[in-house]
């Protein structure tokens, strides 16, 4: 049976990811998707997008991180308002810098899974997948004018679309769970955990953070 391993934030953690692929046991005919924030703030940001620039089992959706690194490489955004790990991740991937925009450019803010859809950050209940921000999808925590507010309703307490939400971006201990979301930011770059969820079994597998990073 082919399955579909889902798997939180990344953040430059490439030995994890691929501790956690054998704890998997990743088969040929299987498929992976990070819910994004492929690069920054870990130390093999490089690593991460080339495995997933070169192996077409992997795919993945955009993150705020990515989506940061990206402007600022097309020139939306200027490099002092960068946090300073984004800044380090960008001088990290400077050789290489067309290839790694280009990939990051072809990121999608959501990938329809039939059952599940895969986003970085969330979505506002009541409003049609298509309609959904770019916004809200790498950004949004808590239902109201600020969606990056940490402080207030979460949205995927309210979130009850007949398509499963698989969710980053909002670390927590334990994988967030919401009436029809679950969120698997487990905080690997923080020296907790990576987490991925096969959408087939409903089963969770985890490998411990070498390190925190941050």
């Amino acid at each position: 049976m082919s399955r579909t391993v889902v798997v939180g934030d990344l953040h430059g953690c490439y030995d994890e990811l691929v501790a956690l692929l054998a704890v998997v046991g990743l088969g040929d005919s299987d498929r992976v998707v990070c819910v994004g924030d492929l690069v920054s703030k870990g130390e093999k940001s490089r690593q991460v997008l080339e495995l997933f620039m070169n192996n077409a089992r992997f795919s993945s959706v955009i993150g705020n991180h990515d989506r940061a690194l990206l402007d600022y490489w097309k020139g939306a955004r200027d490099k002092e308002s960068l946090k300073p790990l984004q800044r380090e991740c960008a001088r990290q991937l400077k050789a290489g810098r067309e290839r790694y925009a280009a990939y990051l450019e072809s990121l999608p803010p959501y990938i329809d899974l039939g059952s599940h859809v895969v986003v970085h950050a969330g979505l506002r209940p009541n409003v049609q997948l298509a309609e959904q921000s770019l916004e809200d999808l790498t950004e949004l925590r808590t239902l109201g004018p600020d969606p990056a507010n940490r402080k207030g309703q979460p949205w995927y307490e309210e979130y009850r679309d007949d398509k499963t939400a698989l969710f980053g971006h909002w670390p927590a201990p334990e994988p967030r769970r919401g009436p029809r979301a679950i969120g698997l930011d487990t905080g690997c770059v923080y020296g907790y955990r990576l987490t991925a969820y096969v959408i087939e079994t409903g089963e969770f597998h985890t490998v411990p953070a070498l390190r925190a990073y941050v």
